[in-house]
């Protein structure tokens, strides 16, 4: 377990208020900022004269690698050091393999792709068995035996009580215990399918407690489409709000005198808007405005949605000059910037919208 700047400082002469407290000779001015370089890696050890046997074991072992990173063409497996996400954010997600046996099925592989929140998305791992195909790097495809002399922990999917309770240990003890037993990256193998929604509820556990790698003798869309969803919600950095490019969306082929609405970058509220526009009987505009990911409220209230920045975005797609249409539909959430709004954006009328995404169907029914 990574050591804090706290966890480190008790060690030190100044938290014993003891001889040499705050000696400077670390080149830090306190002992307590020497200790948070050195959490952060930022100074060494060595550089403190009075650092105890006992503070250099304890940094020695945060430092030993808890989980050893495995790479294929690639795709990296493995180096995981926290437990939960919270703590840190998680590294590399969970990867997912098909295990192919012909030409056809490694066809029907290769062409499975969803793009979900602005990425591209498939089978991570292709394992051929029985055949030999050309190309093997630009799709990831390498060999059953390669696939088995890989540095990997095979748990076995058996009764799902035991492979989750051996999924859990083994990587408490590589995280907790740092055990070099446990380095390897695991991965969990399901055998030919007779119940897909088994397989689906079973691999949705192992993705979040704590397979680095499932391997599938079985492909099935649907199946592929539900696991790539929850993994990719389970692996984004819990520090870094989910956004989309800022610029003008269209939809259902607008033209200069089609709807337009606004919102913010956050990828959430994008897709929550963007759904309802595709599904209008009628063309739409959607200006998006740079935000850094937040929310349409935490947008304005940290200063991120301004009349300038939408004013900005505005200029920069030059959108007075493509259309005829002079109302813009800005969240219901923001009404009270309207007239500033209008004052800074002397182009377009601004109008009240709905609060929530859902209810774009009916505003735009009444809107005249």
């Amino acid at each position: 377990m990574e050591l804090s700047g706290l966890q480190i400082f008790k060690y030190l002469p100044a938290a014993k208020k003891a001889e040499n407290s705050n000696c400077k000779k670390c080149g830090s001015p306190t002992c307590m900022a020497f200790a948070l370089k050195l959490a952060k890696n930022q100074t060494k050890i060595s550089s403190c004269p009075y650092a105890s046997d006992e503070l250099k074991e304890l940094y020695s072992d945060s430092l030993k690698q808890s989980q050893k990173t495995i790479e294929i063409n690639g795709l990296k497996i493995g180096g995981e050091n926290v437990l939960y996400r919270h703590e840190k954010t998680f590294i590399n997600k969970t990867a997912l393999a098909v295990i192919v046996q012909s030409e056809k099925e490694l066809e029907r592989v290769l062409n499975f792709k969803i793009t979900r929140v602005s990425e591209n998305l498939g089978v991570d791992l292709v394992i051929t068995k029985g055949f030999e195909v050309q190309n093997r790097k630009e799709f990831n495809i390498i060999s059953y035996d390669e696939f088995l002399k890989l540095p990997l922990e095979n748990i076995r999917d058996g009764g799902f009580t035991k492979t989750a309770q051996d999924l859990i240990s083994t990587r408490i003890n590589a995280i907790k215990n740092k055990d070099e037993n446990y380095s390897k990256p695991v991965y969990v193998q399901f055998d030919k399918a007779s119940n897909f929604n088994e397989i689906c509820a079973k691999a949705s556990f192992y993705i979040c407690k704590y397979a680095n790698l499932l391997v599938f003798e079985d492909f099935d869309e649907a199946l592929f489409t539900t696991l790539i969803t929850l993994r990719q919600n389970i692996f984004t950095d819990p520090q870094k709000p989910l956004q989309v490019e800022s610029k003008i969306y269209e939809f259902n082929n607008p033209d200069e005198n089609s709807l337009i609405f606004m919102t913010t970058n956050f990828a959430l509220t994008f897709f929550a808007v963007a759904n309802e526009l595709e599904s209008l009987p009628v063309p739409s505009y959607l200006i998006v405005t740079p935000a850094d990911g937040m929310s349409v409220l935490t947008a304005w209230s940290a200063e991120k949605f301004t009349a300038k920045m939408v004013a900005k975005t505005l200029k920069k797609w030059n959108f007075a000059s493509k259309v005829k249409n002079r109302k813009i539909i800005i969240p219901g959430l923001l009404a009270h910037m309207k007239e500033e709004l209008e004052a800074e954006i002397d182009d377009f009328e601004i109008v009240i919208g709905t609060i929530d995404a859902f209810a774009i169907a009916d505003f735009v029914k009444n809107y005249k």
